[in-house]
């Protein structure tokens, strides 16, 4: 399959007429992440061809959500909440994969505008008012805690060139990847500036049971409030026997 996608592509950037040939072209193996029970995580492997020179930058992101981040202190020998941020616009899934490091690929002014590296995000502060410092560590505290979930990519994956013109990246998702539309961006960069960007969608949806489960805890909130906490007194009530006769 992947030596297919890889011919297919390379045919393309070939047999096109110069005038129209397009400057990149690529895709990804599937477009359909399907979670199920047991899912330990995937890998899609993205293929693309460039009709010239550059550099290859992957940006995957997940969809966005409100975060709020909170901050624990120790408060009569008990550790409670004492302070909290609340943040709109993060992304519940983010990595970045390029063919160099990124510093000696893109400019600073143009990460920021692409929005490339966890430090470009545009988390944007909602609620109370805090000062910027203060903020600066409650976003700080979100990125480690999402780098610790495995949401967050560490620095920059790895594009490879197959030849001059062809090339890969091998894309990891995390078991505890969250559903919802993603968009995989691919940029080709030469001499500092962008030559040519495409996006591709990814899905990741749950299916199978834990599907039908979530579909009915959502469309019928109250009956499964009554089911769970149900099966939750049959069951300690069924744990309970064997020490009734003890």
């Amino acid at each position: 399959m992947r030596r297919w996608l890889a011919a297919l592509l390379l045919w393309a950037v070939l047999a096109a007429p110069a005038r129209a040939a397009e400057p990149l072209i690529a895709d990804i193996t599937t477009h359909f992440i399907a979670i199920t029970t047991g899912f330990t995580g995937a890998n899609i492997v993205l293929f693309g061809a460039t009709d010239g020179t550059g550099d290859i930058v992957v940006v995957v992101s997940g969809p966005e959500h409100a975060v709020v981040v909170r901050r624990k202190s120790r408060v009569a020998g008990l550790w409670i909440n004492t302070r909290e941020a609340a943040f709109s616009g993060v992304p519940s899934f983010y990595v970045v994969y390029s063919s160099r490091p990124l510093d000696d690929i893109a400019p600073p002014p143009m990460q920021a505008r692409l929005q490339i590296g966890l430090a470009n995000l545009p988390f944007e502060p909602t609620g109370r008012r805090r000062p910027a410092a203060e903020l600066a560590e409650f976003r700080a505290a979100l990125i480690r805690e999402r780098q610790r979930e495995g949401l967050f990519g560490e620095g920059a994956g790895r594009v490879y060139f197959l030849g001059d013109r062809l090339f890969r990246a091998d894309i990891a998702l995390p078991a505890n990847l969250p559903t919802g539309e993603y968009s995989v961006r691919i940029y080709q960069v030469k001499d500092g500036a962008e030559v040519a960007a495409q996006t591709s969608p990814l899905f990741v949806s749950q299916a199978g049971l834990d599907a039908d489960v979530f579909d009915f805890a959502d469309r019928h909130a109250l009956l499964y409030g009554i089911v769970a906490v149900a099966g939750a007194a049959m069951a300690g009530w069924l744990a309970s026997l064997p020490f009734r006769n003890a």
